[in-house]
């Protein structure tokens, strides 16, 4: 799913209506429908709604929410930060068929409350808005530039200081579309970016066609955030941020039933080179993820003494026994001809649990540059850390590279401090695809896979409970794996393995806990997330905010 800047939004709008005759109204009727049915679906308790709209397109899709929450039996209080004689266009006949419903029934409900200036704001004028049980704000949407009016920043400070649940039309009133760092709360936290202007703290928000930047790094919510299909055709939806946001719809293809008449020598043979004396379970948890997420074949190669260890693991394994140095970790092998033949026809992924020997991290760097053109290989962990101060020998040209680090192997790989990584996460890993012809993914919250084009995907999928030992070793082991079976699409082969490692995540949070969650429960639930994923068919995309 493209993510568009809120002039790409604008202009989307525009051809939906004039190229593809979907009029203008009708997208803000769907929007407002969205809205209304999210709070229905999502907030059954609250019975009263508060909905405080802006003289522009935002509150037009509040107006329609508000009118669609009322048919829907709801007590709705509507608050116009504006005199109505200013609205205009679709906002305008939208808040006439509001006020026409609200006339329409027989029982008495208010006309919305207008506020013209900050002073109309008092308690006195504005409590039966504000002392709902959820406000809906609808003030200000993506096209929002500083600085705000006194009136509207006098309303976005009601709203916070009510203590509702609070849903965002579009994105949080005051908010930044376009921006790519936190911006919502009271003060700055370490090298987090601000909004000058205050912003609206929502429990939820529900955006229209597809993300804008905020939606995915701007820290907008804890809550859930709703993507609704309001009608634009895909073929409007046009983008030069080459930012893109995965969802099962974007996989359909790697998801699709096998043929009949398949067998294991259709969907690939992965390698896991790895493991070393007490870090023999990474290795094997990487070649059960291969085999969990759909390879034919995996073969782990670990050195001697500790292939029981990894034999032992599960009997679908496959293993090989690498020479070893004295401290247990694989050396340089012996017999070279050997180790080339267990290379051929095999999808590599290497360094789980495989040890910063200086002996076996020259093995490492020796293993990638005998690989042939054409290869496929998967390098994180130690074999990532090989390449500390030497990250010219990673380069993906003629072959197809995939590395896998977290900010601190990032920071050994690029020579820039931790934070300086995470304060532009998605320019740093984009450069270094750039650079190095080869596919980054920088693990974390909204981990990113950037590839040599400069487009990046980001994936909405994971929790906190994944922050645990090995759960990076099983995430190894499904790019592997899914990339053995779909080599000509090794990019989106990546971004589907890692939003099913998160999506396994989620589903194993949601049986065990986020406290007690380990690295094979994203193993033992990897088949509900490929059926959770196929099954998606919803014209709503919710990711979880942060």
């Amino acid at each position: 799913m493209k993510t568009v800047s809120a002039a790409e939004m604008r202009e989307i709008d525009r051809l939906t209506s004039q190229r593809f005759n979907v009029s203008s109204i009708t997208l803000m009727e769907n929007a407002g429908a969205a809205v209304a049915r999210f709070v229905l679906s999502d907030h059954t308790a609250a019975k009263c709604i508060g909905v405080v709209c802006g003289k522009g397109n935002n509150g037009g899709d509040g107006f329609v929410a508000a009118r669609k929450l009322i048919e829907a039996g709801h007590e709705v209080r509507v608050l116009l930060l504006s005199d109505p004689g200013e609205l205009r266009g679709d906002a305008a006949i939208v808040f006439q068929r509001l006020v026409d419903r609200i006339k329409s029934l027989k029982h008495v409900r208010p006309l919305p409350f207008i506020a013209r200036q900050p002073d109309d704001l008092k308690p006195s004028e504005s409590a039966d808005v504000f002392a709902a049980d959820l406000m809906v704000d609808a003030i200000l949407g993506t096209g929002f530039r500083p600085p705000l009016n006194p009136l509207y920043a006098a309303a976005i400070q009601r709203i916070n200081e009510s203590s509702k649940t609070v849903v965002a039309v579009d994105i949080s009133s005051g908010a930044n579309a376009d921006s790519m760092h936190p911006q919502v709360g009271d003060e700055p936290a370490g090298n987090e970016v601000r909004s000058a202007s205050p912003v609206v703290r929502a429990h939820a928000v529900v955006t229209f066609t597809a993300p804008r930047p905020a939606h995915l790094f701007g820290g907008l919510t804890k809550g859930p955030i709703v993507i609704s299909d309001i009608g634009s055709p895909e073929a409007a939806v046009v983008s030069q941020l080459g930012i893109e946001l995965s969802t099962p719809a974007d996989f359909a293809s790697l998801l699709e039933p096998r043929a009949s008449d398949s067998n294991k020598g259709n969907y690939g043979h992965v390698l896991v080179i790895g493991g070393s004396l007490g870090k023999a379970g990474a290795a094997a948890m990487a070649g059960f993820a291969a085999l969990r997420a759909g390879a034919g074949l995996s073969t782990v190669a670990t050195p001697k003494s500790v292939l029981p260890t990894v034999a032992g693991f599960h009997p679908e394994l496959m293993t090989e026994a690498l020479s070893e140095t004295p401290d247990g970790t694989i050396a340089r092998q012996n017999d070279a001809a050997a180790f080339a033949s267990l290379l051929k026809r095999k999808t590599l992924a290497i360094g789980p649990g495989i040890s910063r020997n200086p002996v076996t991290s020259e093995f490492v760097r020796a293993t990638l540059q005998q690989l042939e053109k054409d290869s496929t290989a998967v390098v994180d962990a130690d074999a990532l850390n090989a390449f500390e101060g030497r990250a010219e020998m990673l380069n993906g040209r003629g072959r197809t590279l995939i590395i896998t680090p977290h900010p601190g192997e990032m920071s050994r790989l690029t020579g820039l401090t931790i934070p300086q990584i995470q304060k532009d996460r998605l320019e740093v890993a984009r450069k270094f695809a750039r650079e190095h012809e080869l596919i980054v993914v920088l693990k974390g919250h909204r981990t990113l896979i950037a590839t040599p084009d400069g487009t990046v995907w980001v994936n909405p999928s994971g929790n906190p409970g994944m922050a645990t030992g090995g759960t990076g070793d099983v995430l190894t082991g499904m790019v592997a794996g899914l990339v053995a079976q779909h080599p000509q699409n090794a990019t989106e082969a990546t971004a589907l393995a890692v939003y099913l490692h998160g999506l396994a995540g989620d589903i194993a949070r949601d049986s065990v806990g986020e406290s007690s969650l380990v690295a094979t429960d994203l193993i033992t639930f990897l088949p509900q997330a490929f059926a959770r994923a196929r099954n998606e068919q919803a014209k709503e995309f919710r990711l979880q905010g942060s």
